[in-house]
């Protein structure tokens, strides 16, 4: 039996989004917790005892997955091809061959770290109220700037039509899937959630998405929309609204992953001067820096599981390695009492 899954999303995050086309594509069935968008989300800070700030958070049996990249990468994992369930790493058509590692390298550094941060300056900030510029200033890390941001928005899109042209260049021979894939992978799960995103919420981008100037990015946009809507047609991934109590009762209950599967490296702890069972601080190096503390179970580098929890739940936090830190715990402590 497998185990239950949880997806922890409010409907307006594009990262919530990308993983519900996740759980689509890979026919997952499951339950949702919604959470405000803007904090506090006692669903998961006062119930699981998990502080990191950002949405989704995905849980499956008693493990917790924070971060999208890392979610996506679990559920590949825990629901495998193997089993009946669909794969983010089909092989390239006609072939056994699988781009596994570049597709991973594409969703974090292109996707993530360039794509997704040109198009935050495209976001209606003068349409949004105080209390949200607030609040993503605290997550940013810095003052929102809403004309700063509104007199170079021209610039930022010329860069994101840039961004734009680099997929009509990989679509240029006509495949149908960024890595001529023979079904779309976890490129096309990465990009495509951005770049609809932009389409579908950002008017100042309107005059972006021209089919004369590309119109094999634009029928890659169209194509992967109506899978998506085939499949909820389908209800091919079905799930059941929960509350965050009933979500933490199922948790509490269902089983961890087997910690075997990803390891300890001492070398890697070595590196970052921390111990297996030491009590560790993982905090994002970007945006949302709210650490997560907690006993360090496993570590390889892709990687890195805590256990954390309340008085009430003990449960597994599992962060990816890249964009995020892993530090002793007495480093935070040093730096409070300072």
């Amino acid at each position: 039996m497998s185990p239950p899954v949880v997806l922890y999303h409010y409907d307006l995050s594009p990262y919530a989004a990308k993983i519900k086309d996740v759980l689509a594509l890979k026919k997952i069935p499951h339950k949702r917790v919604e959470v405000s968008w803007i904090p506090p989300r006692p669903e998961l800070s006062e119930i699981l005892g998990i502080p990191y700030r950002r949405i989704p958070v995905l849980t499956i049996g008693n493990d917790v997955y924070c971060d999208s990249n890392m979610i996506a990468l679990a559920l590949e994992r825990r629901f495998p091809a193997s089993e009946g369930y669909g794969t983010l790493f089909p092989p390239r058509r006609g072939t056994n061959k699988v781009d596994q590692g570049i597709m991973k390298a594409f969703s974090v550094f292109f996707i993530d770290n360039a794509v997704f941060h040109g198009a935050t300056d495209h976001i209606p900030y003068e349409r949004l109220t105080p209390e949200f510029i607030v609040d993503r200033s605290s997550f940013r890390g810095h003052y929102i700037d809403v004309p700063a941001i509104a007199a170079r928005r021209e610039e930022v899109k010329s860069t994101l039509s840039s961004y734009l042209h680099l997929l009509e260049e990989q679509l240029v021979d006509g495949r149908d899937w960024l890595f001529d894939t023979e079904g779309p992978s976890l490129a096309d799960n990465a990009a495509y959630f951005v770049f609809y995103w932009m389409k579908d919420f950002m008017r100042s981008l309107d005059d972006l998405w021209d089919p004369v100037t590309f119109p094999r990015s634009m029928e890659w946009i169209s194509r992967i929309t109506t899978l998506l809507e085939d499949l909820r047609k389908e209800n091919a991934a079905p799930f059941e609204a929960i509350t965050g109590q009933e979500a933490a009762e199922l948790i509490s209950s269902s089983q961890r992953e087997d910690l075997d599967v990803i390891g300890f490296d001492s070398v890697e702890a070595s590196r970052l001067n921390v111990a297996k069972g030491e009590m560790v601080a993982v905090m994002p190096r970007d945006y949302g820096q709210v650490p997560t503390c907690g006993k360090l179970l496993a570590l390889s580098r892709e990687e890195v599981v805590i256990e954390t929890g309340n008085a009430s739940i003990m449960l597994r936090c599992h962060f990816p390695r890249l964009n995020f830190s892993v530090r002793p715990k007495r480093d935070f402590e040093g730096a409070a009492k300072l």
